[in-house]
């Protein structure tokens, strides 16, 4: 009897799963699956302590769910990538696997650990699957056969594409006839520090995160384009941490958005949330082409002659949301609190590290990393590189941010700020977004940091930054 190893990665679920589907589509094969953590890799990666807990939740409910289907989970633990090759071909040895089945991960490393693991495992059919994303990279490309450096025209070339057909969502597994031998499965205990995380916001269970998506999709869709950029609304999802690591799959997430939003492929409701969807195709695709993004490079080479500053107070004032601008402030106390950052918040936050402080973007990539229970390399990579008009599709580099009119804009009322920034509850709405100026006309002494900079002096020397980095 043929033995399928399953090696689940960042692709935690049994419902749209490729890999575990390929793997299971032979009734007569015993079908056994394995996780490898690796926290001196994650380490590196600045993987954060709540993203750890998620991920260490839903590998406990997987377990469950494949025992459920006659699929023991295997857990080992080594240090890093290089010790796993090593780690799955002894494990394949043991078990007398014949064939493994597993999901593409497009970053260097993953990329070269794969290479590395067929190359050990000669004996061993190996057979990777593009799952993580709707259409494969390489799948949308130039009529030069390159890869789009603009989001537009690629968005335009991916639904292009999905004339031909949108790619289907395959079937959680049947219970399987003919159960393994006799498989050893270690506590599911990561070696790595881990921080409480809200269950409320990000479900620890696929059954759940599947109603999240399709209530979503029902209710909240439709009004995405209206709500999204106003954080003291739910207007978003809250599925990234889901997709992030696999919990949900982004081809589950298109069938249930044109399942409720059928006019969403035509700029009809639901249009914008599925440009999300684009967006994250686009910033995989990218990475897979340009393995650069994935060792801190910028897309745009003379950005990185800019000048940055070395400004280590300024630094930790932001992280720990003391810059003295509210909407700046409020945001950086949400993310360090949840683990979660609304969208909005993410591009005002990022801007105003690297253009308002002239802080490198790659302090900033990392810190987000390092907090975010939905860290994702390509979509934190690109969404930084957007800001700090180092990356494809970049903003141009002499858009800036201005901190207080984004919060004007955005949290009118203060309403958001009030929850985060509770040393401003009692000021004034109409002054809420810039309170010192206020206080010092009312005499009034807050327990609230000035400014940290002069936005205004901050965007010139930015700009001035920029352009003699551009000129050498």
């Amino acid at each position: 009897m043929p033995t399928h190893l399953m090696w689940f990665r960042h692709d935690l679920r049994l419902n749209d799963n490729l890999a575990l589907a390929a793997a299971c589509r032979s009734a007569d094969a015993a079908v056994i699956a394995l996780y490898i953590a690796t926290p001196k890799q994650w380490r590196k990666h600045a993987m954060s302590p709540r993203q750890a807990a998620y991920l260490s939740a839903h590998l406990t409910g997987l377990r469950e769910s494949l025992a459920e289907k006659g699929i023991p989970l295997a857990f080992l633990e080594v240090d890093d990538f290089d010790a796993s090759v090593a780690a799955l071909k002894s494990f394949c040895q043991q078990h007398d696997v014949t064939h493994l089945f597993y999901n593409y991960q497009y970053e260097v490393n993953e990329r070269q650990r794969d290479a590395a693991v067929e190359k050990a495992l000669p004996d061993v059919r190996c057979q990777g699957f593009d799952d993580s994303v709707i259409l494969p990279p390489g799948a949308v490309m130039t009529g030069n056969h390159e890869m789009y450096k603009v989001f537009t025209p690629f968005k335009k070339a991916w639904l292009a594409r999905l004339d031909d057909g949108v790619p289907e969502c395959v079937a959680a597994p049947a219970k399987r006839q003919y159960p393994p031998q006799k498989v050893e499965c270690a506590a599911i205990r990561l070696n790595y520090p881990q921080a409480e995380f809200d269950p409320a916001l990000f479900p620890a269970d696929e059954k759940s995160a599947i109603q999240r998506l399709r209530h979503f999709c029902q209710q909240g869709a439709g009004e995405y384009e209206a709500l999204r950029d106003f954080p003291a609304i739910e207007g978003t999802s809250r599925l990234s941490a889901a997709l992030a690591v696999g919990v949900l799959s982004p081809r589950q997430c298109l069938h249930r958005l044109l399942a409720e939003q059928p006019k969403a492929l035509s700029d009809g409701p639901g249009s914008v949330w599925l440009n999300e969807l684009i967006w994250r195709e686009f910033y995989r695709h990218l990475m897979t082409y340009n393995p650069a993004l994935c060792k801190h490079r910028p897309f745009i080479g003379w950005t990185d002659r800019v000048k940055w500053r070395n400004a280590t107070e300024h630094l930790k004032a932001w992280q720990e949301g003391q810059t003295g601008y509210p909407i700046v402030d409020a945001a950086m106390r949400q993310l360090n609190a949840t683990g979660w950052m609304h969208n909005r918040l993410r591009m005002i936050a990022a801007s105003f590290l690297v253009k308002d402080l002239l802080i490198d973007w790659r302090e900033g990539e990392r810190y987000f990393m390092s907090q975010l229970v939905d860290g994702d390399l390509a979509a934190n990579n690109g969404g930084w590189q957007w800001a700090a008009s180092t990356g494809t599709d970049a903003a141009p580099y002499f858009r800036i941010f201005n901190p207080t009119t984004q919060g004007e804009r955005f949290d009118k009322a203060g309403e958001f700020i009030r929850q985060w920034v509770s040393e401003l509850a009692d000021v004034p709405t109409k002054a809420i977004h810039d309170p010192w100026t206020w206080a010092d006309k009312q005499g009034v002494t807050l327990d609230y940091p000035r400014p940290i900079v002069c936005h205004k002096q901050a965007r010139s020397e930015t700009l001035a930054a920029y352009e003699a980095a551009r000129k050498v």
